[in-house]
């Protein structure tokens, strides 16, 4: 069965706006004018929210929050916890209360669910493709503008590492610096005299000469940009325990166990959430 991962949910100050702004989006300015239309408000109404495929649930911090905005008094039961693993037709969530809030909120909590499932669903896929090696799974800022916090949240639950959340966690040396400063060790030269004690630097390159180039200055990591299988082992003997290699591009879910053979450390993978399909999930009257 694996691991279940558990994580406290996202703090409100984070989780709210973003929340906020998904209702705000289905609502618009008249809001459901359909439930208005229809809907007693004395109407109760329980629900199922139903595992139509098997996955690994994620979303569910959101999706109630959802539910609990539009209607504090909505009883929210839940069967399969963030990181759970499920198989089709498993209940992963029970819901009761007025049938007018279920419905205002349900779009969206499946929503949150569907997509943060499906997220945490793909990262658990390449986690068990390398099960027994020491390389770790990362995620990479190729995320939903927005959904950064959540969908890197998600592929923790499926077992994943992070990369960098943004820009100012940790010095990050791409090609296109390397092209404005001039060379690998004039960028690292640079990040050095800026960076304090706490701040990684991570320098990626893209052939072995610029790896030789970059061992001397000891950074944190180094990325290794788009190596062939026999460059990554290579890599791995120049580096020789010096410092983290990553390897990135062109990872696939045929070749990521090949690639955590050459004994990288990290495997950084943007469709982990860039192509991530989300997981069906419905609900259900009971």
């Amino acid at each position: 069965m694996g691991r279940t991962w558990t994580l406290p949910p996202l703090p409100d100050v984070v989780l709210e706006p973003i929340v906020k702004l998904a209702l705000a989006e289905d609502l618009g300015v008249a809001g459901d004018v359909t439930t208005d239309a229809l809907i007693d408000p004395e109407t109760q109404a329980r629900w199922r929210l139903v595992a139509r495929q098997a996955g690994i649930v994620a979303g569910l911090d959101a999706a109630i929050l959802a539910g609990f905005l539009i209607d504090p008094e909505t009883e929210f039961t839940v069967h399969a916890q963030d990181g759970a693993r499920v198989k089709a037709g498993d209940t992963i969530m029970e819901l009761s209360g007025a049938a007018r809030s279920l419905l205002m909120a349900e779009r969206t909590m499946l929503n949150f669910v569907g997509r943060l499932s499906g997220v945490a669903t793909l990262t658990r896929a390449y986690v068990d493709a390398v099960a027994g090696m020491d390389a770790v799974i990362a995620s990479t800022r190729k995320t939903t503008p927005g959904l950064r916090a959540l969908e890197k949240r998600a592929v923790r639950l499926g077992g994943g590492g992070a990369h960098r959340y943004g820009l100012d966690d940790a010095i990050l040396i791409k090609d296109n610096h390397i092209a404005a400063v001039g060379s690998v060790s004039a960028a690292l030269e640079r990040a050095r005299a800026y960076a304090s004690h706490l701040m990684c630097i991570e320098v990626e390159v893209e052939s072995l000469e610029q790896l030789k180039e970059a061992l001397p200055f000891a950074p944190t990591v180094i990325m290794l940009d788009n190596f062939t299988l026999g460059e990554m082992k290579a890599a791995v003997k120049l580096a020789k325990g010096k410092t983290l290699l990553e390897a990135s591009g062109g990872i696939t879910i045929e070749n990521v166990f090949a690639v955590a053979e050459t004994g990288v450390d990290v495997i950084s993978i943007g469709a982990l959430t860039h192509s991530a399909r989300a997981l069906d999930v419905a609900l259900d009257a009971v």
